[in-house]
């Protein structure tokens, strides 16, 4: 199956390349954004760094999904999936990093802000 492995490459190669375009694409949008929108926003900086965040958090996600194809379309070895799980460690803590700083909370604390006013009455009466 040696297509399989040539065409596994080629599409591991392809988000690569979305990857990095996405990336470079958010940043030019949201500079264009920035210089469009300066003197609208309350503060420009952060909706500027928020829109970067945001087109570098959906890059890295194409650039995780490229490594794992690759890695496990070609014959994993030990060392490959390895340098894998730590590339992926990486992307992650960055990833969350990133959310943390674009939406000043953790990404588990959302379930606990949308809960409604009726169910939490009922808690308290329980």
């Amino acid at each position: 199956m040696p297509w399989f492995n040539e065409l596994a490459e080629t599409v591991g190669l392809m988000f690569d390349g979305i990857g990095v375009l996405v990336i470079v694409l958010g940043t030019l949008v949201a500079t264009a954004r920035l210089a469009v929108h300066r003197r609208q926003e309350a503060d420009p900086y952060r909706q500027f760094r928020q829109d970067i965040g945001r087109g570098i958090l959906l890059g890295l996600e194409f650039l995780v999904a490229a490594d794992i194809i690759r890695t496990v379309a070609v014959t994993p070895t030990l060392e490959g999936v390895l340098v894998l799980g730590l590339i992926v460690l990486i992307r992650t803590f960055l990833s969350t990093a990133l959310q943390v700083e674009l939406e000043g909370r953790w990404p588990w604390q959302r379930a606990a802000e949308t809960t409604s006013p009726t169910s939490e009455s009922q808690a308290r009466c329980s």
